[in-house]
């Protein structure tokens, strides 16, 4: 996606840049093409295109370190002001001597091929068929209930592309597609309660996009939430729809992050070989998964991706840990964010698991909360349903699970076998025991 007249504009700012008083420099051209489309109810309501690029320029002068981004790439007279504007700037900043570009033995050197995220054919799908499915995805529900207020459906797909240069030795390309459909319904009910709910499906490909029931599934999440109530508070196993685990994982992930190490901002400093989480739960990044949202052969820094185990059987095995947060940290770095999660599967799936317990309370979303960085203690807003003797018993909202986010991970009872592949985290069912839930 990136034209050669661009590739050769980013070699040609990197090595201005240098010519202005650099010791080094990063320059990266990223150039994406969006479009959104939306239906409501029988009508055609909202049709979206955007179309965007720039360059990113990252400066390295005495010591000192910026990045500047602009997307007026067309008159190289007015690059030559911003570039040398950029580096004069710089000088000001104060010296950090961490800021450093990778050592080049760690950069990506391979030509680019194999994990197969772009569709070639994204060009080829036409405007009517796009309209034509968020329609037929609206005609799904629309009319077949009384109780229905509205639905919307809506259609998205991308294409990007970035290339990236250093000087010193590093020069990469990447590109992926994306596809999305997705309705969102609302319903009346004999009180003032409103429900909602909505169900989406994405690809990389068109052709491997799910394109039926999308509508009727997101009505049928909504209806189920008819009637829906706080119960009494209590302490109950807690069944993590597979469409919720990787949100309530991604505070431990945040954790990881060098630089909240460094800052002081994690609840998992010094951590490292320490078991954090049950031993049910194994997380490997494995970044060279073919037709992964999340595959990528290299990071932001040039480095190149390897597959690691993040946490091994509940202990923790790495951090992500770019140039900066290494030099600040005095380690080792490893890789600047996570590529694609998978974990170990479980046995059952999340019928089986459901129809094991006794009592406790199946989650199906988030409504607000929070998590504090440097201590893991949480408090998220939840809808549901509680479980009785292997079945859903009712729909419950307006309810509160609390408590620390190391607690609850040591308390993971079971993995499922039933990620969502569609996902850059492939993360299943997840069942925790003895989880505080706050209502009436």
């Amino acid at each position: 996606m990136i034209s050669r007249q661009n590739k050769d504009l980013a070699r040609w700012a990197m090595q201005y840049a240098l010519s202005q008083g650099c010791s080094d420099s990063r320059v990266s051209i990223n150039s994406r093409v969006n479009n959104s489309f939306e239906y409501r109810d029988t009508q055609l309501d909202r049709l979206q295109q955007a179309n965007e690029s720039g360059m990113n320029i990252q400066v390295f002068v005495d010591g000192r370190f910026a990045s500047y981004s602009t997307n007026r790439l067309t008159d190289r007279r007015e690059l030559e002001r911003y570039i040398a504007n950029s580096v004069e700037a710089t000088r000001y900043l104060a010296v950090d001597e961490h800021r450093r570009l990778p050592q080049p033995e760690r950069f990506y050197r391979g030509d680019g091929r194999g994990l197969d995220t772009f569709d070639r054919n994204i060009d080829n799908v036409s405007v009517d068929e796009k309209i034509a499915l968020i329609r037929t995805t609206a005609a799904e529900v629309y009319g077949t209930d009384p109780r229905l207020i509205s639905i919307t459906s809506g259609y998205s797909d991308g294409k990007g592309g970035s290339y990236m240069v250093t000087s010193n030795g590093f020069e990469g390309e990447s590109e992926s597609t994306s596809f999305g459909l997705s309705a969102s319904v609302s319903m009346r009910t004999e009180g003032p309660e409103r429900p909602s709910g909505w169900w989406s499906e994405s690809s990389i490909f068109w052709d491997k996009l799910q394109k039926q029931g999308i509508g009727k599934t997101a009505f049928e999440r909504t209806a189920r939430m008819i009637g829906a109530e706080k119960i009494a508070s209590g302490v109950f196993p807690m069944l993590m729809d597979n469409t919720m685990s990787a949100r309530l994982l991604s505070p431990v992930l945040n954790a990881l992050n060098g630089n909240s190490i460094h800052q002081k901002t994690s609840f998992l400093i010094d951590r490292l070989g320490d078991k954090i989480i049950s031993d049910k739960f194994t997380l490997i990044d494995d970044p060279h998964i073919p037709q992964a949202r999340g595959a990528r052969w290299f990071d932001g820094e040039g480095v190149a991706t390897v597959k690691r185990t993040v946490i091994d059987k509940g202990v923790l095995r790495t951090y992500y840990i770019d140039t900066y947060a290494a030099g600040r940290l005095g380690v080792e770095p490893t890789i600047s964010s996570s590529s694609t999660l998978v974990c170990e599967h479980g046995n059952r799936n999340f019928d089986q698991i459901l129809a094991s317990l006794d009592r406790g309370i199946w989650v199906t979303g988030f409504n607000g909360g929070n998590s504090n960085a440097t201590t893991g203690d949480f408090s998220f807003g939840i809808d549901g349903f509680l479980i009785e003797n292997g079945s859903v018993v009712k729909p419950i909202n307006e309810m509160n699970i609390t408590g620390n986010l190391l607690t609850l991970w040591n308390n993971l009872l079971e993995v499922g076998n039933d990620p969502r592949l569609t996902s850059a985290s492939r993360i299943p069912t997840l069942l925790f025991d003895a989880v505080s839930f706050s209502g009436v």
